[in-house]
């Protein structure tokens, strides 16, 4: 095992937030090119929410799309490429690393964001409430 597993392991037993020097320009560079439905759902609903959210936060070696921390909370917008095979093995891992750290993970697709951006930002709104009041 290289010391990175090593790292990420043990970070998920302690529930440790590691954070990798080395991705933040890349979670700069995805906060400054969204795609449509990140900008979407950012700039008309996470962004004024009344518990603060972040965008594009890493965990070890993953980038979260929205983050709030005072609900241990993640949101991602996935695109095509989460339903192939491949990209559904990714997530499962990851959500199962994320998981470890105490944090829940919230999936919507970009058809979610177009067609039903009511219902994913009271469904949000819920886990949120939900959460803090645990």
């Amino acid at each position: 095992m290289t010391d990175e597993v090593d790292n990420r392991q043990h970070s998920a037993m302690t529930n440790k937030i590691v954070y990798k020097a080395s991705l933040k320009s890349l979670a700069q560079e995805l906060r400054r090119e969204m795609t449509r439905q990140e900008r979407h759902l950012w700039y008309d609903y996470l962004k004024t929410y009344p518990v603060v959210f972040r965008r594009q936060k890493q965990f070890g070696n993953y980038i979260a799309d929205f983050y709030c921390a005072k609900a241990r909370l993640i949101v991602e917008i996935d695109g095509s490429q989460h339903y192939e095979p491949e990209g559904q093995d990714t997530d499962r891992k990851r959500d199962a690393y994320l998981a470890g750290l105490g944090l829940k993970v919230l999936r919507f697709s970009n058809y979610d964001i177009d067609k039903l951006f009511g219902s994913v930002c009271e469904q949000i709104d819920q886990v949120v409430h939900r959460r803090i009041t645990e």
